[in-house]
């Protein structure tokens, strides 16, 4: 479903994803892990059209987002690590308006809006104004929306930052539901590194730029000598604080414009 082969993208004469190749299955749910100012939000942009590689190819069921950039965000869904809901709207009104951008037929995205409310036990406050909601609730609407349009692949950016242990685990039993009825593939990113080896069939672990390691969690822990995720992870990465180079809110912005001047 995601094919990505000696991928490289440099910025003068900074090399950010430096010559990184992984695939990722239908259906699969695969965590892409990585300190802050790896290369996972320069590789996820590149995923989602934001970015053109500076070589290396993608593909995205099957098509090329260079030469099929429509076509393929088509393909996909995405949930940010900043809220881009309009809290001023109910949860209904948000998942319409995702629809109509996406072009989902009147009937199909009522029926749609009305499972995925269901599902991620939001209808019964299908009316009510987002700003009203708790963080958690928020981010299962995100996720519910994201899911509207019926994507191949779900791309999702820390969907549980912030959120309390309960929460968290809610929402990835919502997400696994409809990763599994759907086979929709997931890729996620996250930091909580418990919730990636419980959540994730397949992990690629990146540090300054190379992918450092890939595998079931199983394997990575026993390719490390590890009794858990967060060892193999530091011992792969090192104990050392990174920065944080990412701007969600940029990519949000930058996402938002591509769609309005991108002939949608």
């Amino acid at each position: 479903m995601i094919h990505v082969q000696n991928l490289v993208k440099t910025f003068a004469a900074f090399t950010a994803v430096n010559d990184v190749s992984f695939d990722v299955a239908e259906g699969e749910i695969f965590a892409f892990l990585g300190p802050n100012g790896a290369g996972k939000t320069t590789t996820i942009k590149m995923l989602t059209t934001l970015l053109q590689p500076t070589s290396g190819s993608i593909r995205l069921d099957g098509l090329d987002p260079l030469t099929h950039q429509n076509q393929a965000r088509q393909r996909f869904g995405i949930v940010f690590q900043d809220p881009s809901l309009d809290s001023e709207l109910t949860a209904k009104e948000n998942m319409e308006i995702h629809g109509v951008l996406y072009h989902v037929p009147h009937k199909v995205r009522k029926q749609r809006t009305e499972e995925l409310l269901k599902l991620f036990e939001l209808w019964e406050r299908r009316d009510d104004q987002v700003k009203k909601f708790s963080g958690g609730m928020k981010r299962r609407l995100e996720i519910a929306r994201g899911f509207l349009h019926t994507p191949r692949i779900l791309f999702l950016d820390e969907p549980t930052l912030g959120l309390d242990p309960q929460s968290r685990n809610q929402l990835w039993t919502h997400v696994k539901k409809v990763n599994e009825a759907e086979r929709v593939t997931v890729f996620l990113t996250t930091h909580y590194m418990d919730e990636a080896d419980r959540v994730a069939h397949r992990i690629g672990v990146i540090d300054h730029g190379k992918l450092v390691a890939q595998g079931t969690p199983r394997e990575i822990k026993d390719n490390t000598g590890t009794e858990t995720l967060e060892d193999a992870f530091l011992k792969l990465t090192g104990s050392t604080i990174r920065d944080e180079s990412a701007d969600p809110a940029a990519t949000m912005r930058q996402f938002a414009k591509m769609w309005r001047g991108g002939g949608r």
